[in-house]
């Protein structure tokens, strides 16, 4: 429910990227989209709102969430003051190399790597498997930063917000499944109780 929650935001962005052109009309007033421009504003606004309704649900938050929210309001606020939608394109890269670079960091600080650290308590694992699920996630931070500037530079704004959306879904898909099948193995069944 969690990562569904999560999605809110990329969804909102991607519809109010639809809407460009059209107008709003409410009572007197009327406001006209303009494609990433207001994409952005909504993805700021819903990005606060998610970790504002987390906060108030959980009374606390990840620090990764506390990140994400800096970096949209961040990129956001530079797309639009500057009415350029690159400062926006490059959030996606920059928000996963570094945490590609903390998560890496993490497998020579300390005795525990960010993957035991956040899940040990949850889950008890060889010490191998933990270092090969943390590197598959700087891999997968990487990658997914990597890809995003290809599209960006390579393809249209269009294609880019398209890309967004449905990469965000299919990455995440991905990762879960690929992390499932690394911790599986390592799974034990609850022992029956005799009777």
């Amino acid at each position: 429910m969690k990562q569904l929650a999560e999605f809110l935001p990329i969804v909102l962005f991607f519809v109010v990227y639809q809407l460009n052109g059209d107008t709003l009309n409410i009572g007197g007033w009327s406001y006209t989209f303009d494609g990433i421009f207001s994409a952005t504003a909504v993805l700021m606004i819903a990005t606060t709102l998610q970790v504002g309704i987390t906060w108030l649900i959980t009374r606390t938050l990840e620090r990764r969430l506390i990140w994400l929210l800096l970096a949209v309001c961040l990129f956001g606020a530079a797309t639009l003051v500057f009415r350029n939608q690159m400062f926006i394109q490059w959030k996606p890269t920059i928000f996963n190399w570094v945490l590609a670079v903390i998560f890496g960091a993490s497998q020579f600080i300390g005795d525990k790597n960010l993957m035991e650290r956040t899940l040990g308590t949850q889950l008890h694992l060889p010490r191998a498997v933990w270092t090969r699920l943390n590197l598959l996630w700087v891999a997968n931070f990487v990658i997914v930063g990597a890809l995003n500037l290809v599209v960006a530079y390579s393809f249209s704004e269009e294609a880019w917000v398209d890309y967004k959306l449905y990469s965000a879904i299919g990455f995440t898909l991905v990762l879960t499944i690929l992390t499932a099948l690394m911790i599986g193995p390592h799974m034990k069944e609850p022992e029956a109780s005799d009777q």
